[in-house]
């Protein structure tokens, strides 16, 4: 049960840091930027990228197309010469208010407090005290940022802002739902010595 409280206590919290990360600070929008003509691209999207949901790289090439010497030159050259897009696209409008984001928030918390639950239970595994849960917090933040974001910014060519943003983001926030799962962690364990 210990753990439990602990894991939903930093969840919380971790859910809290994102909440300030996003509306009180630039971490959420970095890299983000906005068109220069919004109806134009959007019309140049829906025009173009059919009517198929889905993640669409431009310039695009398959991995058969790869193996094919002439089909990779073309590409090569193409590449070379054009810029390039990593597009996520919805092309149906789904007719929710994108303003309205109780289900995402929803999702979010339950998100973050089994993170959280995780967490806990891995600092539980920690031999040491308060410092080395901490340590290990803040490793599994790194651990996490680096296996999620950084192959974004490598292969994807997603911005470099955008990655520091997200790092930031993601390793205080693992920082601080440590600090409080180690916190409960602690206090329970010297309580239930106490008891002894």
């Amino acid at each position: 049960m210990r753990v439990l409280i602990a894991g939903i206590l930093g969840g919380l919290v971790f859910f809290a840091w994102g909440a300030v990360a996003h509306m009180l600070l630039p971490l959420g929008e970095m890299g983000a930027r906005a068109p220069q003509n919004e109806d134009a691209a959007l019309s140049a999207l829906s025009a173009n990228l059919g009517k198929k949901a889905g993640i669409y790289y431009l310039p695009y090439i398959d991995t058969p197309g790869m193996k094919d010497e002439a089909v990779s030159n073309a590409f090569r050259a193409k590449s070379a010469a054009s810029p390039y897009a990593y597009v996520i696209w919805q092309p149906k409008p789904t007719g929710e208010d994108p303003m309205d984001m109780r289900r995402e928030l929803g999702l979010q918390a339950l998100t973050d407090v089994s993170l959280g639950v995780l967490l806990a239970w891995v600092l539980s595994l920690v031999a040491g005290g308060m410092g080395q849960r901490m340590v290990s917090a803040t490793v599994v933040g790194v651990l996490a940022s680096l296996a999620s974001h950084v192959p974004y910014w490598n292969w994807y060519r997603f911005p470099s802002d955008w990655l520091v943003g997200q790092m930031v983001e993601v390793v205080a926030g693992f920082f601080l739902a440590g600090l409080v799962a180690a916190w409960w962690l602690g206090r329970g364990r010297s309580r239930s010595r106490g008891r002894l």
